[in-house]
């Protein structure tokens, strides 16, 4: 190491001057040193992309941590959302880990589509010649058709394109964490060329520090459940309110609230009958311990796809949970802004009841919170970020939400925040449902902010109260020129709703009012939405 120059004894200073100034210099140079063997050692490193492609945030949620893992295992990893990604780039990165759910019809996410675009355009796709990759996809079974489609996709062009798989996919159900840590170890140890390597990554967190997550849910009182219906309605919508005092919780407007639910006795007595189980008999539980076969039923097991079936041959108690999937928490869009209601968090719940072959069947997790769920009682919940989906950090932006029936919900938080945060920027709601007289949720409220001019647009379509039925893309196309004007001021869109029909009409409209209120080719306007959705101006929480 080389020797710090003294400053020498003629020089102007004081003794204990020149000791100061000497060890400052001698530390300088120390630092200096040392900083260069750190990055020497930086450079060795073998960097690492982990892309996400994300409708609710579990991707990228997931795609952070591993981030963070990876640095620790002798990696230069960042994660990047895929629309930050170019295709025609990947070979300059060289080792690429892909996470990536699929939403309705085995679509690809939002921040997906461009970078799925690219791999895929005629004559000028992209050779991925020596790029080292794998892919974690992730999906619901119940979606048996199209289960981790997206991910499945992805993980077959880039092999097309000449990169090397080097770990299998793995095709995740909702219940993910374990199989994710085999995937990301096995990649881990592939690309790095070591067996050495192990996953440590911690169950996946979805709380703020508090120490409750999913894993650990808080068990918070149910504070409210009243019906947002009116009286004759076809439907039944709750506004559902917990209390999170005393959680140390944190959620944010746009987040989801992990509820953990349990299936109806009802349903399960039923289910047991017909299969001429012992309810009493002592099975294995998802995770870990046992108990009577009844009690694993409603709170542990689902058993959905077994009521009102019989299988084939008599199944002992603990084959028949062996065939079952864990139950698993739901996710709500979150309907209340924090600021708004500190130590609450409130949903907006559409409960489920429909007949099917002569047999009543209801939604395990809407009607366990309408009618099982007592004011004062307890249930476990947790808070599932969603960053992708956020009002404008921008607060003088325009805002252009669509929101029919449910997906209301994430809207309401918007209004509450920016009317709290004194947001100047304007407010455009799209609503609709079946009845004005009966479905119009949070009507005082909404007609409250339309009053006091918060809200400063409100078009409505309720789809039955005219012979010809009226939706909300319908009423976008009707307001082409103006909703076009608030685009072109830099507004940011927002979807929430049902994903198989609603979320591709709005799509499409919204690419009409471009093309034609915009004075677009149909590329041009195409290329538009593109932008849009790359700055973060069109988010859609979609289901």
């Amino acid at each position: 190491m080389p020797v710090a120059p003294a400053i020498p004894d003629n020089a102007p200073f004081s003794a204990e001057q020149r000791a100061w100034l000497n060890g400052f210099i001698a530390g300088l140079l120390n630092r200096a040193q040392t900083g260069t063997a750190a990055g020497a050692t930086e450079q060795t490193k073998t960097p690492l992309l982990i892309a996400f492609g994300s409708q609710s945030g579990n991707a990228e949620s997931y795609a952070k941590k591993l981030a963070k893992e990876a640095a620790a295992k002798g990696f230069t990893a960042r994660a990047e959302s895929l629309d930050a990604v170019q295709a025609a780039d990947l070979t300059r990165e060289k080792n690429v880990l892909i996470i990536s759910s699929t939403w309705g019809e085995g679509d690809m996410p939002d921040n997906a589509q461009t970078f799925w675009s690219a791999l895929n355009q005629n004559g000028s796709s992209p050779k991925l010649d020596g790029v080292r990759y794998s892919v974690l996809a992730l999906g619901d079974k119940n979606y048996s058709g199209t289960f981790c489609l997206a991910g499945k996709k992805l993980d077959a062009r880039l092999e097309e394109l000449g990169a090397q798989r080097v770990a299998p996919r793995v095709d995740c159900d909702v219940d993910f964490d374990a199989p994710a840590k085999k995937w990301s170890a096995a990649a881990f140890n592939a690309l790095n060329g070591s067996s050495s390597v192990r996953s440590d990554l911690s169950e996946q967190s979805d709380s703020s520090g508090s120490g409750y997550s999913k894993a650990r849910p808080f068990p918070a009182p149910l504070l409210q459940n009243h019906s947002l219906n009116a009286r004759g309605s076809s439907k039944d919508t709750r506004h559902i309110a917990f209390s999170l005092k005393g959680s140390g919780l944190s959620y944010e407007a746009g987040d989801a609230l992990g509820v953990c639910v349990k299936n109806c006795p009802d349903v399960v007595d039923a289910v047991i009958k017909s299969h001429g189980l012992d309810p009493t008999a002592a099975v294995p539980l998802p995770d870990e311990g046992s108990a009577p076969l009844r009690d694993a039923l409603i709170s542990h097991y689902g058993v959905r796809e077994w009521f009102g079936k019989t299988p084939e041959k008599p199944l002992s108690p603990d084959e028949f949970v062996s065939s079952l999937r864990k139950l698993q928490p739901r996710l709500y869009s979150i309907s209340s802004s924090p600021k708004a209601h500190p130590g609450e968090v409130h949903l907006t719940v559409g409960v489920v009841r429909y007949e099917k072959d002569g047999t009543a069947h209801k939604g395990v997790a809407s009607t366990f919170l309408a009618d099982r769920l007592a004011i004062g009682d307890t249930t476990g919940v947790f808070i599932h970020t969603s960053p992708h989906f956020r009002p404008p950090a921008d607060q003088s932006l325009p805002v252009i939400m669509v929101g029919p029936g449910t997906g209301i919900a994430p809207f309401r938080a918007f209004l509450e925040e920016r009317g709290v945060t004194g947001a100047t920027g304007k407010n455009w709601l799209f609503f609709g449902d079946q009845r004005r007289a009966t479905d119009f949720l949070y009507h005082d409220q909404i007609m409250e902010w339309l009053k006091s001019g918060h809200l400063t647009r409100l078009d409505t379509a309720f789809s039955r109260d005219q012979a010809e039925k009226v939706y909300v893309q319908n009423r976008m196309m009707s307001a082409a020129s103006e909703l076009w004007q608030w685009l072109d001021e830099g507004g940011h869109f927002y979807v929430c709703g049902d994903a198989s029909r609603m979320a591709k009409d709005v799509d499409a409209a919204l690419l009409q009012v471009i093309q034609t209120a915009g004075g677009k080719t149909a590329e041009d306007a195409a290329a538009y939405m593109a932008d849009m959705k790359k700055a973060k101006r069109y988010l859609r929480d979609v289901y």
